[in-house]
């Protein structure tokens, strides 16, 4: 691992990004901003799984019309995320969004962006500039040919450049692309150049099968590189996954504690055991908890009791039944169908709740 980044630190509400302050996990909803009513319910599941970040879709006066509503029962900051219509933004600020995320290759002339940043200073909010491989400027693709890495940072510094012209100082940069190599290149060369805190995150990564893998293939090098201050990561799914999966990209790399740690065998023919069921089950029933316990199953005598051992709580599978640890030490022979119950006890005895 290579050490953080440092970076400036940006106030985006209540919470920092960026200088020492803890890589933050952010998502978007999915739900017809206008619908304040879903949009909140969505918000609250977001707030629960530990979304620290919550960004929405402004797409049009409706939706920005019912920012204030939406904004005023939130315990997390709003993003409010803008293309095209300038004047989307300036609504946004008005109705308290903590900070504003603008792509300048679709937002117009310069003066538009001129409004909203003279606005988000007025009212001490910061934006995200940022920059999508999907929507460079048509200055850009035709000088490039298509979405390069040196094109994507050329983006972002004209932008820039244009924003710390107009005054405002409290930026934070994304540069995302579908594409893997092209969005690690792009955020390569961008922190070499700027010391804003960065976004990090694969745009329309995909399906929560392939677009888990490729979100944490590119956020794991990202941050392993010690590039992001905050992150998202984009599926086509229910956007609490991307909570789940933000965390589990943390939690792996030792950047974040959030909920306990779940080690299961990929099973084998030693196994007598449904290993894959009861993790499953063990893992669907902690997921709200928020303590850094390890929990182990493990179902067979190679490396089952030396991991369950290590763990702060685990099993190590047997013929219908498995054996116990607590702390190290076995406590209990437990049979198979009693199994997902002990050990879910057991993570709570400990004192994780949630």
């Amino acid at each position: 691992m290579t050490a953080r980044r440092q970076t400036r630190q940006v106030m985006v509400g209540s919470l920092p990004i960026g200088g020492n302050t803890p890589i933050s996990v952010q998502s978007m909803t999915n739900t017809d901003t206008r619908d304040v009513a879903a949009t909140l319910a969505q918000i609250r599941r977001l707030e629960l799984a530990g979304c620290e970040l919550i960004r929405v879709a402004v797409p049009d006066e409706g939706a920005a019309r019912a920012l204030p509503n939406i904004k005023k029962e939130m315990t997390v900051s709003l993003v409010a995320d803008i293309h095209f219509d300038h004047r989307l933004a300036l609504m946004a600020l008005d109705a308290g969004a903590d900070k504003v995320r603008i792509n300048p290759g679709n937002i117009g002339p310069s003066w538009k962006l001129k409004e909203i940043v003279s606005r988000a200073e007025q009212k001490g909010v910061p934006m995200r500039i940022g920059v999508n491989a999907g929507s460079l400027e048509k200055r850009l693709l035709k000088k490039y040919g298509h979405a390069t890495p040196q094109a994507i940072l050329e983006s972002v510094a004209a932008s820039v450049a244009k924003v710390e012209g107009f005054g405002l100082a409290d930026l934070v940069i994304s540069a995302k692309a579908s594409d893997v190599p092209l969005t690690l290149d792009a955020y390569r060369l961008i922190s070499e150049k700027f010391d804003y805190p960065l976004h990090v995150g694969i745009s329309e990564a995909g399906t929560p099968h392939s677009g888990t893998i490729k979100s944490a293939v590119g956020i794991g090098i990202l941050l392993g590189e010690g590039i992001g201050d905050t992150i998202r990561v984009s599926l086509a799914t229910d956007p609490v996954e991307e909570v789940r999966v933000g965390y589990e990209i943390l939690k792996s790399l030792g950047l974040r504690e959030h909920g306990p740690i779940i080690i299961a065998c990929p099973t084998c023919g030693r196994t007598e055991l449904d290993v894959a069921g009861i993790a499953q089950q063990v893992e669907e029933q902690i997921q709200d908890l928020r303590c850094s316990l390890k929990v182990a199953v493990m179902g067979c005598a190679v490396n089952g009791p030396g991991e369950a051992r290590e763990a702060d709580v685990g099993i190590a599978g047997g013929k219908g039944e498995g054996l116990l640890f607590r702390k190290g030490e076995v406590v209990g022979k437990v049979k198979e169908k009693d199994l997902v119950r002990v050990l879910v006890e057991e993570v709570r005895r400990l004192g994780c709740e949630s």
